[in-house]
């Protein structure tokens, strides 16, 4: 899109019916996000509104297809030799950068020196240190080596690919391209209003073909209310519904008629974490006793509306890696209260609340902004705590504070949270005990060196019988030293609307076909 076409974005959100007389393969996809991007560095975005903009701009040398199968991206093939210990891929030789340079190996190789730069905090390191080299083999071909067999190795390459010829010499962390990037992807990027848009466009030299949705709006509404008001108003075309939404509140005949609900089992789970450098969650006791206290039925029925079901740990159940003899707990506040006594926590007072050396047993749950689902489980979590007393207070904050000043920095008593996991069950970034600086995934703290030993045994081990057995012990293990209070997993419930046709749900939701959407010309709202 050229510079001057961008201001006619502002006149179609404003009056999408305007038309102009442009050469337009067709339309513009509006979607909202409760969340603004921190950065469209790809190595850098660790938050889910970050993952979701670069995932249009960037590629991987593999990704998932629907069935979450690893097809080639980047890499037209790819061959693995040496019991695992190496990967040849071999690169599309068709592929440009969004300014019209050529990718190659180059690229590959400054992406990988990237992420194992000790300077740089990725969160996704991990899966990079174990490399023993990665080599050009010409300009279309590289050679990854490790130093023995790494499990995780074939999907840590959907890493997305970042231009050397850009950020050679630069610091990730104050760069400009941070708000102007450049990749691959489908959609290339034009503009970035703060707090309020990021604009991108259709890649016309994509190597898979140029998009056909020319524009992709992503709107950054950070109140869920005012993003369904915008659905009833046709201002957004992709969000996601609560579950109040999906089951009551779009049942009527203009929802049934103008958008499509999906619904699907997310791949990932929502949890009350705990800072364990305080002393209150230091005993497993006390985070026993809590996982007791807390109904997490009442959750599912009273903030999910029944679509969800209780989390048993760190895998969703349908995972080969989760291991089904592990139970939820039941519901037992008689014996929470047992535990809690033991751990010293007593109405010493006689006030109603537990106290221990003087001090009440008083935290704050953190969540973020725009997610009534965790508002709601937050308040059920606090009225079924304080029938033990436990005085809990919610803090919501605004999403790119939360994660900047609060969960990075450990600025937080309890945090209410979910992580989007990846199909692989390899979880070494969010457990392992070496991931607890800034910006990484174990920010809660957690150290067992038995979960450090089996997952590290897990990823030498290329042989999924026995990576399952290594991880329904981490499983076992996890959900009784509850770092987390393991609450649910809950439906994904996107909504599109239905001028939109090209999508194929699956496992992996709808997103993984997006070149491939398109509105018929009859019905094309955004006419340039």
């Amino acid at each position: 899109m050229t510079a001057k076409a961008v201001p006619l974005i502002v006149a179609l959100l404003c009056n999408p019916a305007l038309s102009f007389a442009l050469d337009t393969s067709g339309d513009a996809l509006v979607s909202a996000s409760i969340g603004e991007p921190r950065t469209l560095i790809p190595i850098l975005a660790s938050d889910s509104a970050s993952s979701d903009v670069t995932g249009l701009l960037y590629n991987g040398l593999l990704k998932y297809d629907k069935h979450f199968n690893l097809v080639g991206d980047l890499a037209k093939s790819w061959q693995v030799t040496d019991e695992g210990k190496t990967i040849v891929f071999h690169l599309r030789r068709d592929v440009l950068w969004h300014d019209g340079k050529p990718f190659t190996a180059e690229d590959v190789l400054f992406t990988y020196q990237a992420l194992i730069d000790p300077d740089v905090p990725t969160p996704y390191s991990g899966d990079f240190k174990v490399i023993q080299t990665v080599r050009k083999k010409g300009a279309w071909t590289v050679e990854v080596t490790y130093n023995e067999p790494f499990a995780p190795a074939l999907p840590s390459w959907t890493m997305a690919i970042m231009p050397q010829h850009l950020l050679e010499g630069e610091n990730l962390l104050a760069t400009p391209y941070a708000r102007n990037p450049i990749g691959t992807g489908p959609y290339q990027f034009d503009r970035w209003i703060t707090a309020q848009r990021v604009e991108l466009s259709a890649n016309p030299n994509y190597h898979e073909g140029k998009p056909k949705v020319d524009l992709w709006i992503y709107r950054i509404i950070p109140d869920a209310s005012t993003i369904f008001l915008e659905l009833q108003t046709e201002g957004v075309d992709l969000a996601g519904l609560s579950p109040l939404q999906y089951r009551r509140q779009t049942q009527n005949q203009f929802f049934q008629t103008t958008y499509r609900k999906f619904k699907y089992p997310a791949l990932g789970f929502t949890y009350l974490g705990y800072n364990l450098q305080l002393p209150m969650f230091q005993d497993r006791r006390v985070r026993t006793a809590l996982n007791l206290a807390i109904n997490k039925e009442k959750i599912i029925q009273g903030a999910l509306l029944g679509l969800g079901d209780v989390a048993t740990g760190p895998f969703v159940k349908d995972s080969w890696a989760a291991n089904p003899a592990v139970g939820a707990a039941p519901y037992d506040p008689t014996k929470a209260r047992e535990l809690l006594r033991e751990a010293g926590w007593i109405d010493t007072d006689h006030d109603g609340w537990l106290d221990k050396n003087g001090e009440a047993f008083s935290f704050t749950i953190l969540t973020n902004q725009g997610n009534l689902v965790r508002d709601l489980t937050a308040q059920i979590i606090q009225r079924q705590l304080a029938n033990l007393g436990i005085q809990v207070k919610i803090r919501i904050v605004e999403w790119s504070a939360f994660l900047t000043s609060f969960i990075h920095k450990r600025r937080f008593e309890a945090v209410l949270l979910g992580w989007a996991l990846s199909p692989d069950p390899d979880l070494y970034d969010i457990w392992h005990s070496s991931k607890t600086k800034e910006g990484e995934f174990n920010f809660v703290g957690y150290a067992n060196p038995q979960v450090d030993q089996l997952l590290e045994q897990a990823r030498r081990s290329v042989e999924r019988d026995q990576r399952q057995v290594l991880y329904h012990q981490m499983h076992e293990i996890l959900y009784q030293d509850q770092p987390y209070c393991f609450l649910y997993v809950a439906e994904a419930l996107p909504i599109l609307h239905s001028r939109f046709e090209g999508f194929d749900p699956g496992p992996a939701g709808l997103k993984h076909n997006i070149e491939e959407w398109y509105v018929p010309k009859k019905r094309q709202k955004y006419v340039f």
